[in-house]
């Protein structure tokens, strides 16, 4: 997928957090995907980044926000969520994660729990056409982090150029395409399946 990446530059700095289980699957992982095409952003592997050092220093040097969308989230489509006399520079943190090992990273992670919860409205559905969502409305990593941006953008919090919005999700469609087009020629050398008995 690298030749389909184009790396650009926010103000805003993204923080990965990826269970282990994610980072097994990494080749095909869209948060990676995302760490990649995001300059300012950083990923760490885990589920309790409590004594994380590094973690702990964007908490403090930053105006933290965790993407989580829990009833008491700031919703970005609505509220801007930086305030304009602050000199601190924005971090959103996303935990990249199935639902169940998200909840275990949160458990674990008390430093997280210090974080104010950040969600968005959106009337997008997932393009992840060979991964099914537990629910219609559910994102992938990079498909939810395009809408961050798009939203920022509309708060004038970031002022990314059009084409790199545009060409945000090329490498996670061209995934899907190569991903289908295995599935599609099943008794190929790149896919082993296992015999039924």
């Amino acid at each position: 997928m690298c030749g389909h990446i184009h790396p650009f530059t926010t103000k805003t700095k993204f923080v990965i957090l990826m269970h282990p289980k994610e980072f097994k699957k990494v080749k095909n992982n869209t948060g990676f995907l995302t760490h990649l095409t995001l300059s300012n952003s950083e990923i760490f592997i885990g589920v309790d980044f409590s004594a994380h050092k590094r973690i702990n220093d964007i908490i403090a040097t930053h105006q933290s926000y965790i993407l989580y969308p829990s009833s008491c989230a700031l919703n970005l489509s609505h509220e801007r969520p930086v305030k304009e006399d602050t000199t601190k520079n924005l971090a959103i943190f996303i935990i990249d994660s199935t639902w169940a090992c998200t909840r275990k990273i949160f458990t674990q992670s008390t430093n997280l729990s210090t974080l104010r919860h950040m969600s968005f409205t959106t009337q997008k559905t997932s393009q992840y056409q060979i991964k099914e969502q537990p629910k219609s409305n559910y994102l992938s990593t990079i498909e939810s982090t395009l809408v961050v941006l798009e939203e920022l953008s509309k708060w004038e919090i970031e002022r990314v150029e059009e084409k790199n919005m545009q060409n945000f999700l090329n490498p996670f469609f061209e995934m899907i395409a190569y991903q289908q087009k295995i599935i599609a020629h099943s008794q190929s050398q790149t896919a082993r399946f296992r015999v039924k008995k």
